[in-house]
């Protein structure tokens, strides 16, 4: 039977209690079952730790590995991409780095760039496996999905915009290689999507759709991806918010009046007062 909130909070009320661990006075600091400070410190990875805390299971390092060298290709110190903007601006406003940081992974927080457009990618390519193995090709999926959208290619994972390929892609296959990783059930689909996209609409794989696949076939989870990605962008927007730190205040983009093309209606007297 369902409790009603009353008896939840009234059951919790003056308690904190927590399934993840916590630091026990003389004893130690617990993770997991695990004592940080004699199993942790000096032993394992921070990675692992990370994964440990975002997914409940304790990953082996070559995952953690792979994990660490994801978050190098996908947070860049480059202030053209919007939430390093928010740290640049941060910086340039004299913020502190911690506010400017956080409000940059809010930003990108969303469903166009960030890891939140990993769930979408993610459920595409688990929704396309059970459609294999119901009979339909790949191609016969990739014409299903477009189907939705007019018969554009909008299909997460398999298009961007600007350029045609992701240099992020051999790096990880290079890394995936050099870890041991074998190409899985999901990442074998996810090339013969791409296949088909590149044939038919000239649009090739980006990471999205690669780390989607790669982390199926290891039995991860959308929102267990999305867990462990959530600071994911936190590196390049400090490095944006130092770098404009670092310049003149207020130096960052500054325009003139005449820099902004006014469109509106011409201008006009303001009627006077009777």
């Amino acid at each position: 039977m369902v409790k009603n909130n009353t008896e939840i909070w009234d059951q919790a009320r003056g308690n904190i209690r927590s399934r993840k661990g916590g630091w026990r006075v003389g004893e130690g600091v617990f993770c997991h079952g695990y004592n940080m400070m004699d199993d942790f410190v000096g032993h394992v990875s921070y990675m692992q730790v990370v994964l440990l805390n975002a997914t409940g299971r304790f990953p082996e390092k070559r995952l953690a590995d792979w994990f660490e060298a994801i978050h190098i290709c996908l947070s860049w110190p480059d202030s053209r991409i919007w939430c390093n903007q928010i740290g640049a601006l941060g910086g340039s406003m004299r913020t502190t780095v911690v506010a400017a940081t956080s409000a940059g992974i809010m930003a990108g927080d969303s469903r166009a760039y960030g890891p939140k457009t990993l769930l979408q990618g993610m459920n595409f390519i688990r929704q396309s496996i059970k459609e294999k193995r119901n009979g339909l090709t790949a191609e016969e999926i990739v014409t299903n999905e477009c189907s939705k959208h007019n018969g554009k290619p909008k299909i997460m994972g398999f298009a961007r915009p600007l350029v045609k390929g992701d240099e992020r892609i051999p790096a990880m296959e290079r890394t995936s290689q050099h870890l041991g990783f074998d190409i899985g059930e999901h990442l074998a689909l996810a090339y013969e999507i791409e296949n088909v996209m590149l044939s038919k609409f000239d649009e090739k794989m980006n990471i999205n759709a690669y780390i989607s696949a790669f982390l199926l076939d290891q039995g991860f989870s959308p929102n267990e991806v999305y867990q462990t990605f959530s600071v994911l962008l936190s590196s390049g927007i400090t490095a944006c918010y130092i770098d404009t730190f670092e310049r003149p205040p207020e130096s960052f983009l500054p325009l003139r009046c005449d820099d902004i093309v006014y469109q509106g209606p011409p201008h006009r007297p303001v009627p006077e007062r009777d």
